[in-house]
């Protein structure tokens, strides 16, 4: 099970409007929100592809600005994950293949140009599993 804790932004004006809508969908759990538009919800997924799911649904909401994931806690994927960094060569292998192009070296780090949808998937089945 995945819980994340999500910022929503909205313009002061609409915030009562968005916290209703917030309150009255099954996609998520209200908690606060201030006079400046912020509102702090949480999701719950049996992965972050549920999570990634349930955060479209929020964004879609109307007068909704942002809605951004902040923290996130995920306690089966957790102890996959580490299985398989644990059990990981310490350098990628590509890195030490000597015909392969720098240009082809794939980067992972930077998550404004990134498929969030795809790089859940690929954490959700890590490599031999």
């Amino acid at each position: 099970m995945n819980i994340s804790s999500i910022v929503v932004q909205t313009l002061p004006k609409f915030v009562e409007e968005v916290v209703e809508s917030l309150k009255n969908t099954p996609e998520c759990d209200y908690h606060l929100h201030d006079e400046k538009g912020r509102i702090i919800i949480t999701i719950e997924g049996d992965g972050v592809s549920e999570e990634l799911e349930k955060l479209h649904v929020i964004e879609a909401i109307p007068h909704v600005i942002a809605a951004d994931m902040q923290m996130a806690f995920s306690e089966d994927e957790l102890d996959e994950h580490m299985e398989v960094i644990n059990n990981a060569d310490v350098v990628p292998k590509m890195l030490n293949d000597d015909d392969i192009k720098a240009k082809d070296i794939v980067y992972n780090g930077d998550l404004k140009k990134k498929d969030l949808e795809g790089f859940a998937r690929s954490y959700e089945k890590p490599e031999g599993k």
